[in-house]
């Protein structure tokens, strides 16, 4: 005796080698024995064999007319059998019930199934809704491979060009778009990004990267709601200072400027002046709301985008020529030992005499200059009687660096230069990709950087310190020692930052340009009215969730931001050999296989170095650029003399990987397996 049933949606047949009342034992074709329940068991039969009676029925099955068939099928439940003899004939084979089980089985939308091998058929407008939703699946699947074949002929239809990004990074599994292009690079055995690529998707590289980077941080696009800056209600002081700052000349965002008062007299006042939104914008008001949605100002060549609306930054910056409201540090200082003597902060307003531009004043400002005791006024300087000030300034940066290598236990070692980015013409607007760019060397620890760098971080330790002090939660940035693999992190609890040779370190001198700035300089002016009860004052009590909140939150967006700034950087620097028609480099081994270019912001690898020693200087010749992955490789043609420290690494070589293109994941998953397909993209 032989049965079939149905088991998971599917039928099969066997010989019952045994029964019981609920059960049997069948023993299938392929030798293997299965338990069948009873309730599964939907025919038996002496023959012919299981085999051949489901090879009849599936091909009977095939021609049966659902719709006659549901025509005239009964209205109430009614078994296989039964419709089978009203269909085909009174005396219906084994054969024409089981295709006729078949056939009913596989058209749910046509009859709804009833229990053992019994239906009722779908009324009649619940049919045509489903019979709808058919008809219009196979009208998609029509378009899916309509736009596969154009993508495999090489031309990308309009829809999937409008797509490009979702397909790519944020796909709907779902959507006709994207699985034409997974059938498309299925069918040619070609990676997405490079199909699309070929397809024409991709008009213009630079456009692919910056309409990713806007898709992913900021889809909403990057403008701002209409917002006017609130004015600062305080009574400030006029402080008794002169300040001025030193910023490159593309900043609009002047966040920080610096005071001397004292010279000659043994006791020397340098005022570190912080522009202060913070006095106006409140937590949870609509421009903090803005601020918080995007963390941080977007730098890139040529372009940034700004975290706060030009017309407020305007209104907080610190433009010379004004009296601008500022969080002051003032530290003391012993003239001829340059021991600190106290510190306080004050709220006030402070006049801006000059904004200072390091890149105009950099060949002007010099160590010899500032080392000269009584040098001409330089008419290049914006206002006279500069120098002793700027002196004085530079030895005590000097200083402060020293005591900071003292902490740190070794020298800083920042032996690589920067880099100044130009777009010729580009004047602010957003670039379009082919601009003529310009890249310009700037050696790190010039003394206005120098001057600058070393006032911040006297500023963020100081502060970072007295708030500690005062039980005034903040956000802080914090390294535990110096040992390989030893990140910074973010916190709010005031610990030492070994890399910087602090003993404790919060962002808070840039509340234009950083979030996390402006909810220290909140923190701060509250410590600056009440003093000891502060932290009962503060906008953001010990163990908010919210100052947790804001790190995780800062943390993800600083790293997409820098990632994009680092992928333009090298976009740009790849033009610029194609503009400049440069084919070969010098520079030097600092990793396996990978050079750092000598005058150039850039990193590659190489074929050819495999004997040779790290920092060895070698020149390159270059391949084949593709803009769209950034990536670029060498051979190396020439072994050159080492340098003297060549060998030394710099203290980055461990930490920074220098806009080096990588891998990332296009979730595309081409072989239905779950897992996403990888193509050389920037770093994000």
């Amino acid at each position: 005796m032989f049965v079939l049933f149905e088991e998971a949606g599917k039928f099969q047949a066997g010989r019952i080698l045994s029964e019981a009342d609920s059960s049997a034992q069948v023993e299938l074709d392929s030798g293997k024995r299965v338990k069948v329940k009873a309730a599964n068991m939907l025919m038996k039969f002496e023959k012919p064999a299981p085999a051949e009676l489901i090879r009849q029925a599936q091909a009977l099955a095939a021609g049966i007319e659902l719709e006659m068939t549901w025509e005239f099928a009964p209205e109430d439940e009614f078994g296989f059998a039964e419709l089978a003899r009203d269909y085909f004939s009174e005396k219906a084979t084994l054969e024409e019930q089981a295709a006729m089980l078949f056939r009913l089985f596989e058209a749910p939308h046509y009859f709804r199934r009833a229990g053992k091998g019994r239906f009722r058929k779908a009324p009649a407008e619940i049919l045509q809704q489903a019979l709808a939703a058919i008809e219009k699946k196979k009208q998609v699947q029509a378009q899916i491979e309509a736009w596969a074949g154009e993508l495999a002929a090489g031309t990308c239809p309009e829809p999937i060009r409008e797509q490009l990004f979702k397909i790519l990074f944020k796909p709907d599994k779902n959507a006709p778009e994207y699985k034409a292009v997974v059938d498309a690079s299925r069918a040619t055995q070609t990676a997405p990004l490079d199909l699309l690529q070929r397809a024409g998707a991709i008009a213009s590289p630079y456009q692919f990267h910056w309409k990713r980077f806007l898709f992913e941080n900021f889809p909403k696009g990057t403008g701002f709601p209409a917002l006017q800056a609130p004015l600062i209600q305080d009574e400030l002081p006029i402080a008794p200072v002169k300040a001025f700052s030193i910023d490159d000349s593309s900043t609009t965002e002047i966040d920080d400027a610096l005071s001397v008062q004292g010279l000659g007299t043994g006791t020397v006042t340098i005022g570190i002046h912080i522009a202060a939104p913070g006095l106006a914008l409140q937590p949870a008001s609509p421009l903090d709301v803005v601020a918080r949605q995007r963390l941080s100002t977007v730098y890139m060549p040529g372009y940034k985008i700004t975290m706060l609306p030009d017309d407020v930054v305007t209104a907080y910056t610190l433009q010379e020529g004004r009296d601008c409201p500022a969080v002051s540090l003032y530290a003391t200082f012993d003239e001829a030992t340059l021991e600190l003597r106290e510190s306080q902060t004050k709220l006030e307003r402070v006049p801006i005499v000059a904004n200072l531009r390091h890149d105009q004043l950099d060949a002007v400002v010099t160590e010899e200059w500032l080392q000269d005791p009584a040098p001409p006024e330089d008419p290049r300087l914006p206002v006279p009687g500069l120098h002793p000030p700027l002196a004085f300034l530079h030895r005590l940066a000097l200083h402060l660096k020293s005591l900071r290598e003292i902490v740190r236990g070794k020298p800083e070692n920042f032996n690589r230069p920067d880099y100044n980015f130009r777009l010729v013409g580009n004047d602010g607007a957003e670039p379009v990709g082919d601009e003529q760019v310009l890249i310009t060397l700037r050696k790190r620890g010039a003394p206005l950087d120098l001057i600058v760098a070393e006032a911040m971080i006297l500023a963020n330790s100081t502060w970072g310190s007295w708030l500690g002090e005062l039980g005034v939660p903040a956000i802080y940035r914090s390294q535990a020692s110096l040992a390989p693999g030893v990140k910074v992190r973010m916190g709010t609890r005031a610990l030492p930052h070994a890399g910087i040779g602090v003993k404790s370190y919060a962002w808070s001198t840039s509340p234009l340009r950083r979030y996390t700035d402006l909810v220290n300089q909140w923190q701060i002016i509250a410590a600056a009215r009440h003093g000891r009860t502060a932290a009962l004052a503060a906008p953001f009590k010990p163990k908010d969730a919210e100052l947790f909140s804001i790190i995780s939150s800062f943390d993800s967006a600083y790293m997409a931001y820098n990632g994009h700034q680092g992928g333009m950087e090298r976009f740009w620097t790849l033009k610029y050999l194609q503009q400049q028609g440069i084919t070969e480099i010098t520079g030097s081994l600092f990793r396996e296989n990978m050079i750092r270019a000598d005058d150039l912001p850039l990193v590659l690898p190489v074929l050819g170095a495999n004997a040779l020693p790290r920092g060895a200087r070698v020149r390159v010749k270059l391949g084949e650029i593709d803009p769209i992955t950034l990536d670029i490789g060498g051979t190396v043609v020439e072994h050159l003399d080492a340098q003297p420290g060549d060998d030394a690494p710099s203290e980055e070589d461990d930490s920074e990987e220098e806009s080096v293109a990588g891998p990332i994941a296009i979730a595309v998953d081409v072989n239905d397996t779950g897992e996403t397909q990888t193509a050389p993209v920037p770093a994000a």
